[in-house]
C-alpha cells in the first residue's frame, strides 16, 4: 500500500518492526504456486465445474493476483536498495500504483467471493432440490463477471484517490460491513440447520446433498476464520491512521506494519492447503495432476535414453 501508511515518526518509542526482504519473497512464490495449481485444478477437472468451486476458483485467482503483485513489489524493492530504482520515478510510482491497485482488488475480490460461497451454501442447505435451477451457469458467470468488474473499479478509484479520507472509511467499511453479513447469514443458516435436517434427509436423494451442503458451510468457515486473522490487522491499522495519527500508543501499532503485511500474504497461502484438506475430489485431481506430471517426465526421458542408446 502507499508509503505513508509504514512511516513511524520519532515520538513513538517503539521501533519499526523490520520484515528481511527474503520472508516476502518466500510467502509470495509458495502462495502463487499453491492458487496457480488450484486454479489450474479447477479447469482440468470436469467435477469441479459446480458454483461452488467457481468461486472457489475465483478465491484463488484473487489470490494469485495478490501473490502476485506483492512478490513484484518486493523484487522492485530489492533493485531500489541495490541502487538500480529511482523509488520517486514516476515510470516507479506509476508500477507501484498498478500492484497497489491489484492488491487493493484482490482485498475486495476475496471479501464478496466468500459472499458468493457463503450465499451458495445457503441455497445448497435450504433450497437443496432447486439448487440446479437457482444456481444455472448463465447466473454463476454473470456473479464472477459483476465481482471481478467491480472489485477493478473499486480497486482503480482507492489507489487513485487514497490520500481521501472518505476511500480509507470506505475500505474500512466494506471489510467490516461484509463480516457481519457473513456472520448474519452464518447465524441464520446454522440455528435453521438442524430444523431443515430431518425434513430434506427424508427426501429420496437428498441426504447426500444436504451433507455435501453443510461441508461447505463448514468449510467457508475455516476460511473465513483465516481470513479475518489475516486482513483484519491491516484494515485496524487503516483505521488507526485516521482515528489517532499522532498518539504514542497508536504509532506501536503502526510499528507493525509490515507483520500486518506478512500475514495478509499469508492467507494466499493458507486459503488453498484448506482447500485441499476439506475437498477429497481437489486431493485427487492434485494427485492425478502429479501423477500425470511425473509420468510425462518419465516417458520423456526413456524416449531421450532410447533415442541415445541408438546412436
Amino acid at each position: 500500500m502507499s508509503g505513508n501508511t509504514t512511516v513511524t515518526p520519532a515520538t513513538t518509542d517503539c521501533p519499526e518492526v523490520v520484515i528481511p526482504i527474503h520472508i516476502f519473497l518466500l510467502i509470495g512464490f509458495v502462495s502463487l504456486s499453491e492458487n496457480l495449481l488450484v486454479v489450474v485444478a479447477v479447469i482440468h477437472n470436469k467435477n469441479l465445474h459446480s458454483p461452488m468451486y467457481c468461486f472457489i476458483c475465483s478465491l484463488a485467482a484473487f489470490n494469485t493476483i495478490s501473490s502476485l503483485s506483492k512478490t513484484w513489489e518486493n523484487i522492485m524493492l530489492v533493485f531500489r536498495d541495490a541502487g538500480h530504482l529511482n523509488s520517486r520515478g514516476a515510470s516507479e510510482l506509476r508500477i507501484d500504483n498498478v500492484m497497489d491497485t491489484l492488491l487493493c482488488m484482490s482485498f475486495l475480490g476475496s471479501i464478496f467471493s466468500f459472499l458468493a460461497i457463503a450465499a451458495d451454501r445457503y441455497i445448497t442447505i435450504f433450497h437443496a432440490l432447486r439448487y440446479h435451477t437457482l444456481m444455472t451457469v448463465r447466473r454463476t458467470a454473470a456473479i464472477l463477471t459483476t465481482i471481478w468488474t467491480m472489485c477493478g473499479v473499486i480497486g482503480g478509484l482507492m489507489i487513485g484517490f487514497f490520500e481521501a479520507a472518505a476511500v480509507k472509511i470506505f475500505f474500512i467499511v466494506v471489510f467490516f460491513t461484509a463480516l457481519l453479513f457473513i456472520l448474519l447469514l452464518y447465524v441464520h443458516m446454522f440455528l435453521l440447520a438442524r430444523h431443515h435436517a430431518s425434513r430434506i434427509a427424508s427426501m429420496p436423494g437428498a441426504t447426500g446433498h444436504h451433507r455435501s451442503g453443510l461441508k461447505g458451510a463448514l468449510t467457508l468457515t475455516i476460511l473465513l476464520g483465516v481470513f479475518i486473522v489475516c486482513w483484519a490487522p491491516l484494515s485496524l491499522h487503516l483505521l488507526i491512521i485516521m482515528i489517532c495519527p499522532e498518539n504514542p500508543y497508536c504509532e506501536c501499532y503502526r510499528s507493525l506494519f509490515q507483520l500486518h503485511v506478512v500475514l495478509l500474504m499469508s492467507h494466499a497461502v493458507v486459503d488453498p492447503a484448506i482447500y485441499a484438506f476439506r475437498s477429497a475430489e481437489l486431493r485427487n485431481t492434485f494427485r492425478k495432476m502429479f501423477l500425470c506430471s511425473s509420468r510425462a517426465q518419465d516417458s520423456i526421458r526413456d524416449t531421450c535414453e532410447c533415442g541415445l542408446s541408438n546412436v
